[in-house]
C-alpha cells in the first residue's frame, strides 16, 4: 500500500472516530449521569479484539476495521440521541483536532522515521544478542520514546531471529520493557508522565523517583528472559544454533533517519514548553505549538519517505499494515473509553464512587498502593494517559504538593500508568504496533486474553515486589 493510499483514510478516521477522553467530561458528557451500561461498547471492543481472531482469524483480518467502526458508532449513536447531535459533533471535533490526529501524527512520524533505519550484517538471535537489545532498547526508551525506541529496534529484533522457531516470548518481554517499562525516566519516554509535566511535574521528577523501580524491574525481567530464552535456544535445530553464517560487520542503513527520530523528540519537547497562542478552526481552539509540531512531524516523515532508499525499507520489511491497524483500532477504543473515563472524572459522585473511595485510608489520607493498583490496573485496559490524569486530580491536582509531600502518591500513579501499560495488547499504542509488525513477518503472537495471561505470570509478581519496597 502507497503513502497517498494510507493518509487519507487515517485522516478520515481521527476526524470521524477519534476522542480523547481526557476531554470527556470539558465536552458536555457529565459522568455523574451515566450508568456503567454506557461502557458496554467499550466492552465489546475489548471482547472483539479478545475473542473474534481466536473464532474466524481471517474473517477478522478482513473485517477488523468494520467491527471497530460498529462499535464506536454504537456509543456515538446513543449520545447523539441522549445528549444531542451538535454537543457530540463538537466533542468529536475538538477531541479529534486537538488530541487524535496529533497523536496519530506522532505515532506516523515514529513509524515512518524509525522503519527507514536498517541493522545491516551478521546479528544472531542468541540468548546474549536478544538480551543485550531489550536492555538497549529499555535504556533509550526515556529519551525516545516508548514508541520511538520500539519502532527503531523491533525489526533488527525480527530479523535477528528470523531462522528461529520459537519467536513469540522474545516480542512479549519486548513489549514489557521496551514498549513501557523503559519509558518512566522522562515526560519523552510515556504520554502520562508528558501530561503530568504539563501540569507543573519537574522535567527530572520522574528520573529521581522512578529510576529504582524502574531499575529494578527492568533488571528482574531481563533476568527472567534470559533465562526462558536459553531454554528456547536450546530447543532450537542444532542448524539454527550452530549457524554457519559468516561473520559480516555490522553497518546502519538509512542513517540519515537517526537525526530524524531525535528531531521528533525535539518537536514533541517543544510542544510541551513553548505556549505562543491559539487558532480557531471549525468552532476550535487550537494551541498552535500544536498546529506547528504537527505540520514539522508530517515534513519529517515526508521528508524520511524521500530521503530513504526503497531498498533499505524493503530490507526492514516495512509495510503500511500495522500502522493502519493500529490507528482503526485504537479510534474505536478511545471512543468507546469515553463514557468510562467520564465516570472516573465524577469521582465520589460517579457511577465507580466505590472505587475511587479506594484510594484514602481509613483516616482520608490518600494511599499509594491502591493508587498504585487501581490506576495501574485501569491503565491496563484504558488508556493510560488519561487514566494518569484523572488519578493526578484525584490527589489532589496541586504539581508542587505533589512533588513535595505527596511524593509517594505521584510516584505511585506515575509507576502504576506506565509500568501496568504492559498489561495488555491495548495499554499502550507501541504494544499493539509491535504485535501487528510481528505478525506481519511470520510470529505467532499470543491473543489478547493468551498475552494478559503472559502478563500476569511475569509482571503481577514484580508489581507486587514494587509495592512492598516502594509503595506501601
Amino acid at each position: 500500500m502507497s503513502f497517498r493510499k494510507i493518509v487519507p483514510p487515517l485522516i478520515a478516521l481521527g476526524v470521524l472516530l477519534a476522542s480523547m477522553p481526557a476531554e470527556a467530561a470539558e465536552q458536555g458528557v457529565d459522568g455523574r449521569a451515566l450508568s456503567l451500561w454506557w461502557v458496554l461498547p467499550f466492552a465489546g471492543v475489548l471482547l472483539s479484539i479478545a475473542l473474534v481472531p481466536l473464532i474466524s482469524p481471517h474473517w477478522w483480518h478482513r473485517f477488523y476495521g468494520l467491527v471497530m467502526l460498529a462499535w464506536a458508532l454504537a456509543f456515538v449513536v446513543p449520545a447523539a440521541l441522549t445528549f444531542g447531535v451538535e454537543p457530540v459533533t463538537d466533542m468529536v471535533l475538538h477531541t479529534a483536532l486537538l488530541e487524535y490526529i496529533p497523536f496519530l501524527i506522532l505515532l506516523f512520524a515514529l513509524f515512518t522515521v524509525a522503519g527507514g533505519v536498517h541493522l545491516a550484517g551478521t546479528l544472531r538471535g542468541t540468548p546474549g544478542t536478544n538480551t543485550a537489545l531489550l536492555a538497549f532498547g529499555t535504556a533509550i526508551a526515556s529519551l525516545t520514546g516508548t514508541t520511538g525506541a520500539s519502532m527503531l529496534l523491533v525489526r533488527p529484533v525480527l530479523r535477528a531471529n528470523r531462522n528461529r522457531k520459537h519467536r513469540a516470548h522474545t516480542m512479549i518481554f519486548f513489549i514489557f520493557l521496551v514498549s513501557n517499562i523503559g519509558g518512566s525516566l522522562t515526560p519523552l519516554g510515556d504520554p502520562p508522565l508528558f501530561l503530568g509535566f504539563l501540569k507543573g511535574v519537574a522535567f527530572f521528577w520522574p528520573t529521581q523517583h522512578l529510576f529504582a523501580p524502574m531499575l529494578l524491574i527492568a533488571s528482574v525481567l531481563l533476568l527472567i528472559y534470559h533465562r526462558i530464552e536459553s531454554r528456547y535456544f536450546h530447543r532450537e535445530p542444532d542448524e539454527i544454533r550452530e549457524s554457519p553464517e559468516a561473520a559480516e560487520p555490522l553497518r546502519i542503513q538509512g542513517g540519515v533517519n537517526i537525526p530524524l527520530l531525535l528531531m521528533v523528540v525535539l518537536v514533541v519537547l517543544m510542544e510541551g514548553i513553548w505556549h505562543p497562542g491559539a487558532v480557531t478552526f471549525l468552532k476550535q481552539e487550537i494551541a498552535i505549538e500544536v498546529v506547528v509540531g504537527d505540520v514539522l512531524m508530517l515534513a519529517i516523515a515526508a521528508y524520511s519517505i524521500w530521503a530513504t532508499p526503497a531498498l533499505v525499507r524493503n530490507a526492514n520489511g516495512f509495510t503500511w499494515g500495522a500502522m493502519i491497524e493500529v490507528a482503526k483500532v485504537f479510534a474505536a477504543i478511545f471512543v468507546t473509553i469515553i463514557p468510562a473515563i467520564a465516570i472516573l472524572q465524577a469521582g465520589r459522585e460517579g457511577a465507580l464512587a466505590g472505587l475511587v473511595a479506594l484510594t484514602s485510608d481509613a483516616n482520608g489520607r490518600p494511599d499509594p498502593t491502591m493508587y498504585f493498583w487501581l490506576c495501574g490496573l485501569l491503565s491496563s485496559f484504558l488508556d493510560n494517559a488519561p487514566t494518569y490524569l484523572v488519578f493526578f486530580n484525584l490527589a489532589g491536582g496541586d504539581a508542587q504538593a505533589l512533588m513535595g509531600p505527596l511524593a509517594p502518591v505521584l510516584g505511585a500513579i506515575s509507576a502504576g500508568a506506565v509500568f501496568m501499560g504492559a498489561n495488555s495488547y491495548i495499554g499502550n499504542a507501541p504494544n499493539f504496533m509491535v504485535r501487528a509488525i510481528a505478525e506481519e513477518q511470520g510470529v505467532k503472537m499470543p491473543s489478547f486474553l493468551g498475552y494478559v495471561g503472559w502478563a500476569t505470570l511475569f509482571l503481577i509478581p514484580n508489581f507486587a515486589l514494587l509495592t512492598l519496597i516502594f509503595y506501601r
